[in-house]
């Protein structure tokens, strides 16, 4: 609790001052407090995964009262843990030599609230933790689907940003790999040299060796992986032998009506990935022929004045056979996670607001 936070505070501190020719100073503070909180925080983690794993298999309620009990005690720990390091880190950045002490206004305030109370900003600070960590604990391992032109770049980032987790995109991790020239990545090199298609194989070991880069810890969303149902297993079984699952589906829905505007609308920069539309998001440069469309060397980006392209796909010819194989893929995979209680489907016609609002409200658990 925030109350016994600011009381272990003061103790380090009252210790910090008597011990002063011990040499007791901050950083050895953060070090005692943090190892403590991390050692807590791992075991809480653990019975969060094991509560969540035995509520999903039918437990009833007392899985799930249990699943909430342990989310809600990590909760409290990592709100702890955050309000302690990062004023910890404040004041060893001002006085690295200095013993641990309360910011004086931080005191003051909570001195004069219950003698050991919170001031309304420590208060609202830790209550914004708690809420996130209540709503999106344990790890996020999500899978984001939707068919050309859904929206998947739109609110992808917004996904990223609000759960503070990267998204991965099955090429760029590819091209990381061989520009890395990692094991795996090397494998992949020598396959795409020789002209042949990447290995489901390769690509889950790509992503196992992604998944354990630092911005992964709290979870990470896969986009454009899996494809298919043997690719989905595959996942699984390497996920699982990392002690986690998935924890979301989430597929944005789009009539295939509606998507050939879509698409057929879309020019891109090229280098940047900057993505425009015709009708929804047209460049300031563009200007329209006698025939109504646009006028290709009008086509150019808002940032660099550089031309814009349409992808080779991105008609409506190409369009119908990228449809008929995403649905015949996609399916399958959604029936695969579906009896696990993850999938959510998400209404991606209509405003952006919109979708946005049902995307966020997917996110909790």
């Amino acid at each position: 609790r925030p109350q016994l936070v600011l009381c272990l505070w003061r103790e380090a501190r009252d210790r910090s001052s008597d011990q002063s020719s011990a040499g007791l100073s901050t950083l050895t503070i953060i070090t005692m407090i943090s190892s403590g909180a991390l050692r807590t925080f791992a075991r809480r983690a653990a019975s969060s995964t094991t509560a969540r794993r035995f509520a999903s298999s039918g437990a009833g309620a007392g899985g799930a009262e249990s699943q909430s009990a342990a989310q809600q005690t990590a909760a409290y720990i990592t709100a702890g843990a955050l309000v302690v390091s990062m004023t910890c880190v404040s004041q060893a950045g001002k006085k690295p030599a200095q013993t641990l002490s309360l910011p004086h206004h931080l005191d003051q305030d909570a001195t004069a609230t219950l003698g050991f109370g919170q001031s309304k900003k420590v208060e609202a600070a830790v209550k914004k933790t708690e809420d996130k960590f209540a709503a999106y604990w344990p790890r996020n391992i999500m899978i984001l689907f939707g068919p050309p032109g859904a929206g998947k770049g739109t609110h992808g980032p917004k996904i990223e940003d609000r759960l503070t987790i990267p998204q991965l995109s099955t090429g760029d991790m590819l091209r990381a790999a061989v520009a890395a020239k990692t094991e795996v990545g090397l494998k992949a090199a020598a396959v795409m040299k020789a002209g042949g298609l990447v290995s489901d194989d390769i690509v889950v070991g790509i992503i196992c060796d992604r998944i354990k880069e630092p911005d992964c810890r709290f979870g990470f969303i896969l986009d454009g992986f899996p494809r298919t149902l043997v690719q989905a297993r595959a996942l699984d079984k390497m996920l699982a032998e990392e002690g986690a699952c998935v924890t979301k589906v989430i597929e944005l829905q789009v009539p295939d009506g509606v998507l050939e505007e879509r698409i057929c609308g879309r020019w891109i920069h090229k280098k940047s990935g900057r993505s425009y539309h015709v009708k929804f998001a047209p460049p300031k440069s563009m200007k329209l022929g006698a025939d109504g469309g646009p006028v290709p060397e009008s086509m150019k980006d808002d940032e660099t004045g550089e031309p814009l392209m349409q992808r080779p796909d991105d008609t409506a010819t190409a369009l119908v056979k990228r449809l008929n194989g995403y649905h015949g893929e996609t399916v399958p995979i959604l029936d695969h996670y579906r009896p696990n209680g993850v999938v959510r489907e998400v209404n991606a016609n209509q405003g952006m607001d919109g979708v946005w609002k049902e995307v966020e409200a997917s996110l909790s658990r």
